[in-house]
């Protein structure tokens, strides 16, 4: 074999090689394990938004007291707008027409792996059956995480959870949870 021919293979095979990625992770919100009962009221999840910092499918994490990371390797499933979104209806509705809709704004959702995962909410629940006032709340989420991203992802699904039940007790008692 030619030396040109040798060194012509050697740099396919380190061009090659520097071509190589890290796979792509996927995570989602919604929990592996569905809850046992769902919902006994007909909400349906109206609007969901997160801040646009967030807002995409690379996880973003906190780094600091400052800084953001886009984790290139580290994706949910969709937007977070969209995952958030999906993991609610899920949660929430029920087969038949909805008498509730759930309007959610997410005012922060943070992700600080080794320490903990955050969501605050402000949200409306409003009755399609009658022209009742709707009810707008509150809600902060906080849980610990583990370092590693799964349990991140782990700790967010609990905020959601926690969320979740916190609508189903508003639509049930029509008043804002007290936590």
């Amino acid at each position: 074999m030619g030396l040109t021919l040798k060194l012509t293979l050697i740099a396919a095979a380190l061009l090659l090689g520097a071509c190589r990625s890290d796979p792509i992770h996927y995570h989602t919100l919604s929990p592996a394990q569905p809850a046992v009962q769902r919902s006994s009221n007909d909400i349906q999840v109206e609007q969901v938004s997160v801040p646009p910092q967030v807002d995409r499918t690379q996880m973003v994490i906190r780094q600091g007291n400052s800084g953001l990371a886009i984790l290139e390797t580290e994706w949910w499933g969709a937007s977070l707008a969209d995952e958030l979104h999906s993991s609610l209806d899920e949660q929430l509705n029920n087969p038949g027409a909805p008498k509730l809709l759930l309007r959610v704004e997410v005012q922060r959702f943070d992700s600080f792996p080794g320490r903990y995962a955050r969501m605050d909410v402000q949200w409306r629940l409003r009755n399609l059956g009658n022209d009742a006032r709707p009810l707008t709340c509150r809600s902060s989420l906080q849980t610990p995480a583990g370092g590693s991203i799964d349990e991140l992802v782990t700790a967010h699904q609990h905020n959601v959870r926690q969320f979740v039940e916190r609508v189903e007790q508003a639509a049930s008692r029509k008043a804002c949870p007290s936590s």
